[in-house]
């Protein structure tokens, strides 16, 4: 489990790093939705339901990745 920790605190791609960042704001427009304190049609609260797992998901896996070092 330490390897995998010590690969989150390596350099992200720049790609990757707008890709997380665009997660982030995925994640945070669908959370936004679902605790609006207004009654939404099911459909949109689905819809953001997907966009907070398609958010963390896209985070989680664009902080993973590192640059590979060329020996």
């Amino acid at each position: 489990m330490k390897p995998f920790f010590q690969r989150l605190q390596q350099d992200t791609p720049p790609f990757f790093r707008t890709l997380r960042n665009i997660g982030l704001s995925l994640a945070a427009a669908g959370t936004t939705i679902v605790a609006a304190p207004v009654e939404l049609p099911s459909i949109i609260v689905t819809i953001a339901n997907y966009l907070i797992v398609v958010g963390s998901v896209a985070g989680a896996v664009s902080q993973a990745t590192v640059m590979q070092e060329k020996d």
